[in-house]
């Protein structure tokens, strides 16, 4: 069985966090990204082979993603963090 699941990495003050959306429950961590996609795709191999072994429904990966850029007016507060 192959799947997709979009995963999304932030920087913390321990390196980087990792999870997936589509999967509840499904984080780790790394101390470089590279590591953390690493431990990514085995969270989400254990995460899936549990739900098989309990014979629990597999989620697809169904959620819309889209980016939004929003402009601020000027002399705004939060312009300065642009």
């Amino acid at each position: 069985m192959s799947r997709t699941y979009r995963t999304i990495i932030t920087k913390d003050d321990a390196g980087y966090h990792g999870w997936v959306p589509a999967l509840p429950g499904c984080h780790t961590y790394g101390k470089t990204i590279e590591d953390t996609q690493k431990n990514l795709k085995e969270a989400i191999e254990g995460w899936l082979l549990t739900r098989e072994a309990r014979h629990w429904p597999i989620p697809e990966d169904t959620l819309i993603e889209t980016l939004q850029t929003v402009t601020l007016p000027p002399g705004s507060s939060l312009s300065t963090y642009a």
